[in-house]
């Protein structure tokens, strides 16, 4: 049977069709307990990035994705958004 014969080539794929949720992971930080323990309103907790390093996005803890933080223009000025730079190979599947 060839590609055009074949019944499942013509259906979509109902799972591509459900929202996923991602995860944009921008930095980390490493503070001592007794200092994440007196934080405040308006504290400062500094990451282990900097605003121009790239961001890391995660389906679960899967990494898929790396990319750029922007920020949106237009109807969506001040929205964050990731420009993407670097995908994984998922072609065997995420997880």
């Amino acid at each position: 049977m060839t590609d055009s014969q074949n019944p499942t080539q013509d259906k979509p794929n109902p799972f591509e069709a459900i929202p996923i949720e991602v995860t944009v992971s921008v930095g980390r930080a490493r503070p001592l307990i007794r200092d994440l323990l007196s934080l405040g309103e308006n504290a400062v907790l500094t990451l282990d990035k900097r605003i121009e390093d790239p961001v890391d996005l995660y389906v679960g803890d899967q990494l898929v994705a790396r990319g750029l933080l922007e920020e949106m223009e237009g109807d969506q000025a001040g929205q964050l958004a990731v420009r993407l730079t670097e995908i994984s190979d998922l072609q065997n599947g995420i997880g």
